[in-house]
């Protein structure tokens, strides 16, 4: 019986200092930060891709850059 108290005692004192320790949460908390980033970003990838591919619907970013570059370059 006194090797449970002194088991359950010890898991208790454990615990408390888990509670206390504080080391590395802003770290922990700088990579949640930076994987939610990355997790948005992907999705709008995934979302906005058609845009970056070549496809007849008119709207893609490949057509829109030239057309810029043709202005800028027939202005100079």
């Amino acid at each position: 019986m006194n090797l449970i108290k002194t088991i359950k005692s010890s898991i208790k004192k454990e615990f408390k200092d888990l509670k206390k320790e504080i080391n590395g949460q802003g770290a922990a908390e700088y990579i949640l930060l930076f994987g939610g980033v990355i997790v948005i970003a992907i999705a709008a990838l995934l979302i906005y891709r058609q845009y970056f591919e070549t496809t007849n619907s008119g709207l893609n970013a490949s057509e829109d850059v030239r057309n810029v570059r043709e202005s800028m370059n027939s202005t100079i």
